[in-house]
């Protein structure tokens, strides 16, 4: 039913666009043939949405005999992961041959002759057989999830054909996972998601757990293992994963434990936020970090973020910074220019790694004397002085990380329909709408954790659903391709989820009254589901719920490893009092919805929260009253 009213729905959007109320009166005394023609030219549901479409009479047919045919290497690559996806999708196991194409069949061609499409555009032809077409093994991908978006509404796929080609060549989220941990099953979602859309490019803030600076390994990292299993998904899926480590500002999360690193203001007062830039070691500290990131990540990019180093203060309170850019350019430098100078010099470092330098916008206020290096993309997301199109007269590749298109977990969040309804595109920027495309490279979503006790992982989730498929359309095709919002997400929900996608909103028990025994504990917990997706778990006993609380708060958040599970008064809105019930060999782990650490039940019977590779995670039986 709710692919009929897709369907639905974008019929009757076509007719208002095209036709009149006299017209639209024709149309209801027209033959069942011609009403058949009309509806067979329109194009197809996707996300985004077909440009263009030319109807031919009859239908694709996908059925138990259908196979998928790839002769040359790069189309097999792509016709391999079509075959996951489709069994993922509830399709079965197709079958990827080499030659002798029949009706049923998905024929994937990689033809380098095919210049016109592009690196990432292909060609999809619809009749006996499904054929798709491009100059390379992305664009061929590309074609595959056109063809997953329409099998998820039916077998049968009109015949026609379409040239479908992006836009933008960077079409992205970004993701800081730098305080508040997220789930590598999240992140997993989020990648599949990405490439069903058409989107190509992940920007990831977070730590990695360090060996050459384990004092560096406070709570919110990552395993390298997990990371290469994650930036292995994204090469599988062409959604490039470029990691960031904010810097030189925003750098509390590596150096709050490193004193000697932290830039000092004249009252003799450490910012842990800040490095010192004027020191050889911070310099050599931070690209030490980047020699690290690069043995678990593969990407051609390197993300420096350079914002906001003077949150909250200025320049003036550290002399040594200007006496550092005087003694460097000369006695007409400037602060800033000690500044670029750092962004500079990682540049250089990173193109030597063989990899191409990315920032934010707001450090270049125009008050430097000395320019950051040509070829540095620029991720435009705040108003400051230096203006967008400036910065692409300048020759700076730019990409609009606007402020608009923030989900701040917790508080502000885009206003999708808002910006829809306007038409925006990536030519608007924060404080400036360009004429051309000219010189933008895309645009992408953004999340951040300001506030990490305001919502849980499934809540930004939901959230970010509509702004993940607006930022996929306007990036790749049309601004507007529907007449109204409601059409535009009426498609969002005919094409769904990516095949292996994971509901994390589904509790594996039952609600009711449990006796957990776990290790050294025993309780008996009432099992409530909540909105989002997690339980809480109410004692039996005394009334209280169980709740991390106590140690540092990082961003309203105890992240301390080794901090009590405790009882707490229940209360509803506390995030803090959800938890995951993670099915496992032998019964459940307790993780907590927000600090992403399990339970772990000391020989005492104590319950502690710990990252699981510090303390192994508690595993819970089960058994109802």
């Amino acid at each position: 039913m709710a692919d009929q009213r897709a369907a639905r729905s974008v019929r009757s959007g076509w007719a208002r666009r095209v036709v009149g109320c006299a017209v639209v009166l024709l149309l209801t005394l027209a033959t069942p043939v011609q009403a058949s023609a009309r509806a067979a030219a329109v194009p197809p549901v996707t996300v985004p949405a077909l440009s263009n479409w030319r109807a031919e009479q009859g239908s694709y047919s996908f059925g138990p005999g259908s196979r998928i045919v790839a002769r040359d290497p790069a189309a097999r690559r792509v016709a391999d992961t079509l075959a996951d996806d489709l069994r993922a999708a509830g399709h079965g196991t197709v079958p990827v041959v080499r030659r002798g194409a029949h009706a049923g069949d998905i024929v994937i061609g990689v033809d380098p002759s095919a210049s016109r499409l592009g690196t990432e555009g292909y060609e999809l032809r619809s009749g006996e057989s499904l054929l798709v077409t491009a100059a390379g093994e992305t664009g061929a991908f590309y074609g595959t999830r056109t063809l997953l978006q329409l099998l998820a509404q039916s077998d049968r796929v009109p015949a026609g054909s379409t040239v479908d080609v992006p836009q933008y060549k960077e079409r992205g989220v970004g993701v800081c996972a730098c305080y508040v941990h997220i789930s590598t099953a999240w992140l997993e979602n989020l990648v599949r998601d990405m490439a069903y859309h058409k989107l190509n490019q992940l920007l990831l803030e977070l730590k990695v757990k360090s060996d050459a600076h384990p004092e560096a390994d406070t709570w919110g990292y990552y395993t390298r293992d997990e990371i290469r299993r994650l930036v292995a998904l994204g090469e599988k899926y062409h959604v490039e994963i470029i990691p960031e480590i904010n810097s030189p500002g925003h750098m509390d999360p590596w150096i709050q434990n490193r004193p000697d690193l932290q830039l000092t203001d004249a009252d003799g007062v450490k910012q842990p936020a800040r490095l010192d830039i004027t020191q050889d070691a911070a310099f050599t500290y931070y690209t030490s970090l980047i020699d690290e990131y690069a043995q678990v990540f593969t990407s051609g990019s390197w993300h420096m973020g350079a914002d906001e180093y003077m949150l909250g203060s200025d320049f003036a309170k550290y002399p040594q910074i200007l006496a550092y850019a005087r003694a460097r350019y000369g006695a007409n430098a400037t602060p800033q220019d000690a500044f670029i100078d750092f962004v500079n010099r990682v540049q250089a470092y990173a193109a030597a790694k063989g990899k191409k330098l990315r920032i934010w916008n707001d450090g270049l206020t125009g008050a430097n004397t000395v320019p950051v290096t040509a070829g540095t993309t620029v991720e435009h997301w705040l108003n400051v002085t230096t203006k967008p199109s400036r910065l692409i007269a300048q020759g700076y590749p730019l990409m609009n990380a606007a402020y608009s298109l923030y989900l701040v977990r917790g508080g502000f969040h885009t206003d999708t329909k808002a910006l829809y309804d306007q038409s925006w595109d990536p030519r608007s920027f924060e404080g400036e709408k360009l004429a051309s495309r000219a010189g933008v490279t895309g645009a992408k979503i953004s999340l951040w954790p300001d506030n990490g006790r305001g919502e849980t992982e499934n809540e930004v989730a939901t959230a970010m659903d509509p702004a993940l498929r607006h930022i996929a359309q306007v990036t790749w095709g049309s601004a507007h391709p529907d007449p109204t919002y409601a059409e535009f997400t009426a498609r969002g929900a005919a094409v769904g989820h990516a095949p292996g996608w994971r509901d994390l909103t589904r509790v594996p028990v039952a609600e009711g009254t449990y006796t957990f025994r776990g290790g050294a504990a025993t309780a008996d917990l009432q099992v409530r589901r909540t909105a989002d997706g997690y339980v809480t778990l109410r004692s039996a006993t005394s009334g209280g719920c169980l709740e991390v609380s106590g140690g540092k708060l990082t961003l309203n958040v105890p992240l301390d490893p080794g901090v009590e599970v405790t009882e707490s008064p229940c209360v509803a809105a506390d995030n803090l009092q959800r938890w995951e019930l993670e099915s496992v060999r032998g019964g459940y782990r307790l993780v907590n919805a927000i600090t992403r650490m399990a339970v772990h039940v000391t020989d005492a019977g104590r319950l502690l929260q710990y990252p699981p590779d510090q303390e192994p995670p508690s595993v819970w039986q089960l058994t109802i009253h």
